[in-house]
């Protein structure tokens, strides 16, 4: 999955791969000036999420639940 990821944001532009020829094999990832502009709107996304999770998190759970306040099974 880690490998799909890399690979992915690697088409996109967003970091750049280094191998270097060593035994054993090393690779390198760097941020590409695209992928540094994404820095601070994760900041930003990240400093949400830690003020907000706990607000986020209750509205999942009480959908798991029927109108008796049973909760629900699961498919």
């Amino acid at each position: 999955m880690l490998t799909q990821t890399l690979r992915r944001l690697e088409a996109h532009g967003l970091i750049r791969r280094h191998v270097y020829a060593e035994v054993p094999p090393r690779v390198e990832y760097e941020l590409t000036p695209l992928g540094a502009t994404l820095i601070d709107p994760i900041h930003t996304l990240t400093e949400w999420a830690s003020a907000n999770g706990d607000l986020v998190d209750p509205p999942r759970v009480l959908s798991d639940r029927d109108s008796n306040g049973l909760r629900r099974g699961r498919a």
